[in-house]
């Protein structure tokens, strides 16, 4: 009995683990979220007054999407730690609760993908290749730090 309690909050503490690191985003090093490089374009894209307003609003968007995410797994974690302070902790509780979070989570991370397509739409062919010239950079980065770290590990 003690060993599945054990085995069961091990596999609790890493879905903590894996939910908070999924709610961070695509960190610089590893990750390729192309809606995330637009943002980084401003000033090359020499947005119209419209465009910027778009602009403006998915970048609220994105960073109230981000605020929700890192409450809600707040919130995740302050239910576990109380739960594991009990001697029967109350799993079924937990997953519920994450569940909650994470399609929560969803429904803002799309929100937030939506306006920068919107975004996306209302740009001209010369901005799109700005943008597409940037992702490809993104991913060559990306494969190099890849191909760096698997040299590194001597693979």
């Amino acid at each position: 009995m003690k060993r599945m309690l054990i085995a069961l909050l091990a596999v609790l503490a890493l879905c903590g683990v894996a939910a908070l690191s999924w709610a961070a985003g695509a960190s610089r090093g590893h990750d390729v979220d192309p809606l995330a490089i637009i943002a980084s374009l401003q000033a090359t894209l020499k947005l119209n007054t419209s465009q910027q307003l778009q602009f403006d609003n998915a970048l609220a968007q994105s960073k109230a999407a981000h605020s929700s995410m890192r409450s809600g797994f707040a919130q995740l974690k302050a239910a576990t730690q109380s739960e594991l302070a009990k001697s029967a902790p109350d799993l079924a509780s937990l997953a519920a609760l994450s569940d909650q979070v994470q399609q929560q989570n969803s429904g803002l991370r799309k929100q937030a993908r939506s306006a920068w397509l919107a975004l996306y739409d209302t740009m001209s062919a010369d901005q799109k290749l700005v943008v597409r010239d940037a992702i490809s950079a993104r991913l060559a980065e990306v494969e190099a730090f890849h191909a760096k770290m698997r040299a590194a590990r001597g693979q």
